[in-house]
């Protein structure tokens, strides 16, 4: 079985702060080609919300125990799905989704993951 794993949300206050997350709540990570910034960035969307964060990828902001975006780069799809598991006022963190995951999650029909 392979382990878990697990990222950072970052910049969670330039869009919408807190409010659109709930614990569990389903999160679509979309590789962001086109940043000037940083050519590993991962950007982070909800249902309602649009987007809503960054995949961390600085080591100032990555929490301990958890990947940065570029350690995931090449491990997800170009779209690809996590979970959230903890946040506060500045920062998250989530459960990338394995693909198991995502088909059980799918057969809710109500699921966000069906929707985003």
């Amino acid at each position: 079985m392979k382990e878990d794993m697990y990222i950072t949300l970052v910049s969670m206050r330039h869009f919408f702060g807190v409010k659109p997350f709930k614990k569990d709540g389903i999160l679509k990570l979309i590789k962001e080609k086109d940043n000037n910034y940083d050519d590993e960035a991962i950007k982070v969307e909800m249902r309602h919300a649009g987007q809503v964060a960054y995949v961390s990828n600085s080591t100032n902001t990555v929490i301990r125990g958890t990947m940065s975006a570029g350690r995931i780069y090449d491990k997800i799809l170009d779209e690809d799905y996590a979970q959230i598991k903890f946040y506060n006022r500045d920062i998250g963190i989530a459960k990338i989704l394995t693909s198991d995951e995502i088909d059980e999650l799918k057969k809710d029909s109500e699921n966000d993951l069906n929707f985003i």
